[in-house]
């Protein structure tokens, strides 16, 4: 693979804070995914248990209605929170092109942190401030 999985997920803000060493271990448990032009990537109301990065190709994210709601390209991701709760996909991913990504899967995510409680710290402040930032008064 011509890229490097660490590579890719030290742009993911999810991921951006944490150690080279997590994001080694985080890559090695990366899969190299490809999807034909016109495929489903994921389906809204799945179960989600996969969090995907971009790396060739274009996808389209569809509301419950069929609506395009976002276009992805490469570098983007999605899935991110598929990996923290498990809980029903909030879209469809439909590929517009053929594309390459790299996949991480929540039992591959979930033994890592289970064995490495450094990342789940980093994580855990990653999402803080998100939180904090949602929460921020608008100012006037």
């Amino acid at each position: 693979m011509a890229v490097r999985a660490r590579d890719v997920l030290a742009q993911v803000p999810l991921f951006a804070d944490l150690a080279p060493r997590y994001l080694k271990r985080l890559g090695d448990r990366m899969e190299e995914q490809r999807f034909m032009e016109g495929a489903r990537v994921v389906k809204y109301g799945d179960i989600g248990d996969t969090f995907h990065v971009i790396l060739e190709g274009e996808a389209k994210v569809l509301a419950p209605d069929g609506r395009v709601v976002n276009r992805l390209r490469p570098g983007e991701f999605f899935g991110e929170i598929s990996l923290l709760d498990g809980g029903p996909r909030t879209a469809t991913v439909v590929a517009e092109t053929p594309m390459r990504m790299l996949a991480l899967s929540r039992p591959a995510f979930r033994e890592l942190i289970e064995h490495e409680p450094g990342v789940s710290v980093a994580m855990l402040k990653h999402v803080a401030s998100m939180l904090r930032r949602l929460e921020r008064p608008a100012s006037d």
